[in-house]
């Protein structure tokens, strides 16, 4: 079993993502084929679930693209049922401590190395049974990323970062910027000097440091900084903008809101 994505973290191979948010197979398929080294199947804030998650990711699997799952929220239940279908990339949201990175971690392995039930001949994953050994060799494959979106979680980043089974932590610009006192503003001078500090002192740790920022001047920053695993846009934005953007070159756009933020 292997896991093209965690391997090139590993090797510190920079990675250059998209955010997937329409939650549908046919779109997800679409940009699948773009030439992006990983799509996030967001489960936090976008409207998944687990069958709309397997659909995606067996619209993606033909493709170079990895995909990475992002749950809603650090629960062992939910986690089971996402790598069943298939997922062996998570990114976990709102991890505050270590003890949370290590709850994250244990949900992705079978026991005696974690708490992940076992139901292999119900699984995609396994390949109902089809793999062989898999009960023994899909732990390698697990790839976890946690995301530290607040102070609290940057303040305790050292201990995170030593947690075995991390393989890397995501700076989330948006809630972070929220949390330090500075909504819709992630561009803030104090977010970005503690996003960058972040970047430094993740890679540093020997973990891949990861983030989304549409900003091309900022992604560019990161990625110098040495972050590994970049989103560089949002599918909904790109038809949004693409789309008004085609309307007011016809005349056709009126009154519609600016935006701001990560995005």
């Amino acid at each position: 079993m292997k896991n093209a994505f965690k391997d090139a973290l590993k090797a510190g191979r920079p990675q250059i993502g998209l955010w997937l948010g329409l939650a549908n197979s046919y779109s997800a398929e679409l940009l699948a084929g773009a030439g992006f080294d990983w799509l996030l199947i967001d489960g936090e804030h976008a409207p998944n679930n687990v069958q709309t998650v397997l659909t995606q990711l067996q619209a993606i699997a033909p493709y170079p693209s990895q995909p990475v799952v992002r749950p809603s929220w650090n629960d062992p239940v939910q986690i089971k049922q996402l790598l069943d279908v298939g997922a062996q990339t998570l990114l976990v949201p709102m991890v505050q401590n270590a003890d949370e990175a290590r709850k994250a971690v244990a949900a992705t392995r079978y026991p005696p190395a974690g708490i992940r039930g076992v139901g292999s001949a119900l699984a995609r994953a396994s390949r109902w049974n089809r793999i062989p050994d898999y009960l023994h060799r899909a732990n390698d494959a697990m790839c976890v990323l946690v995301q530290i979106e607040t102070r609290e979680a940057m303040s305790n980043l050292a201990s995170i970062l030593d947690v075995d089974g991390i393989d890397g932590v995501f700076i989330g610009p948006a809630d972070l910027s929220a949390d330090m006192g500075f909504a819709g503003n992630p561009q803030h001078p104090e977010v970005q000097a503690a996003i960058e500090n972040a970047i430094v002192q993740i890679r540093a740790a020997g973990k891949a440091p990861g983030i989304l920022m549409a900003n091309e001047q900022l992604a560019k920053r990161y990625l110098e900084l040495g972050a590994l695993f970049v989103a560089v846009g949002v599918d909904t934005t790109l038809l949004a903008r693409g789309a008004q953007a085609l309307a007011a070159r016809f005349g056709a756009e009126k009154n519609m809101p600016g935006s701001s933020g990560v995005y």
